[in-house]
């Protein structure tokens, strides 16, 4: 017979508290709206500086993707919603200290904002183009007077977007895997990064591809200088900030994180496009795959370590 003296409640289902509620619908919202922040910025950038017409793809062409990223990305928060119905009081109220209803206003200003950004240069992109109504055409022509301004707001309202989904994740001070600052200038990187690599695949300018492609070494190079900065933060933290990391360092998600994310999803593309830029022969598809689907798998990994994450009392 073997006494057990029972000191604590805590090893009962559910003492602590326990938050797995989200499923793939947020991670892959999150990243949606990453890449529709990363093209927009590139198109708002670049217009800015004039060289709308030899960056066609990045300027004019990705941004004809984002309304329907984004209304992807609304329709999987719509579906992990409780009460779907009622998603509408998001927009009746701001709470400034909510990153949520700091989302859902972004959200809700930059979908038509990006709809008329994208109407200014379909007639570039479709010579042939016919709006059909004297009153539309009018409306566009209007438009493309204020395109620098529409540039400028895109580019605030964009990176608050990028930045956005980490910081949504970083206010649940309750999930220690979360609590850093660290989380919304990785995930906007990490969808500039997406961005860029998909701008490279996609043209078919020479100039376009090469400088997309240092563009994206760049950010990658950025994205793992943070991806350190993140688990020196927790290292050098509390207990649970430290217990938080270890599940990267010979805990559950280290093969996911470090093979899949780091190796395949950063380090091995930037090995790629090197050598691409070297003219060695690389079939395109190739690194942006491997950068697609690690921005993807970084996010889910995030969402669901922080929900692994606890303090302990």
């Amino acid at each position: 017979m073997i006494e057990e003296i029972i000191t604590s409640g805590r090893m009962n289902p559910e003492i602590d508290p326990i938050l797995h509620v989200w499923g793939g619908e947020i991670p892959f919202y999150l990243f949606l709206g990453g890449i529709s922040a990363g093209i927009l910025i590139f198109s708002a950038y670049f217009t800015l500086r004039g060289r709308q017409e030899e960056l066609p793809v990045a300027v004019k062409w990705m941004p004809l993707a984002v309304p329907f990223l984004i209304g992807i990305g609304l329709i999987a928060l719509l579906m992990d919603l409780s009460h779907v119905l009622y998603f509408w009081q998001l927009f009746t109220n701001i709470r400034w200290e909510s990153p949520m209803s700091w989302g859902a206003w972004t959200l809700g200003i930059i979908m038509p904002l990006s709809i008329a950004w994208i109407a200014t240069w379909v007639e570039d992109i479709f010579p042939k183009w016919d709006w059909k109504f004297d009153e539309v055409k009018t409306a566009i022509e209007w438009l493309k007077n204020y395109r620098r301004y529409m540039a400028q707001i895109l580019i605030l309202l964009s990176v608050i977007l990028g930045m956005y989904t980490g910081i949504l994740l970083s206010a649940f001070n309750a999930r220690p895997f979360w609590n850093t600052s660290i989380l919304g200038p990785l995930f906007l990187a990490s969808g500039l990064s997406a961005s860029a690599a998909l701008v490279s695949f996609f043209s078919k300018s020479e100039v376009e591809k090469r400088l997309f492609t240092r563009i994206d070494i760049i950010l990658i190079g950025i994205e793992l200088f943070m991806i350190v900065h993140l688990f020196m933060g927790h290292l050098a933290g509390t207990q649970v900030h430290i217990q938080a990391a270890q599940m990267f360092l010979g805990g559950a998600f280290t093969v996911p994180f470090w093979v899949f994310v780091v190796g395949l999803g950063l380090l091995l593309p930037v090995v790629l496009e090197i050598l691409e830029l070297k003219h060695k022969f690389i079939p395109a598809i190739v690194p942006v795959v491997l950068i697609v689907a690690g921005n993807l798998m970084l996010r889910f990994i995030v969402v669901n370590a922080g929900q692994a994450s606890r303090w302990l009392y």
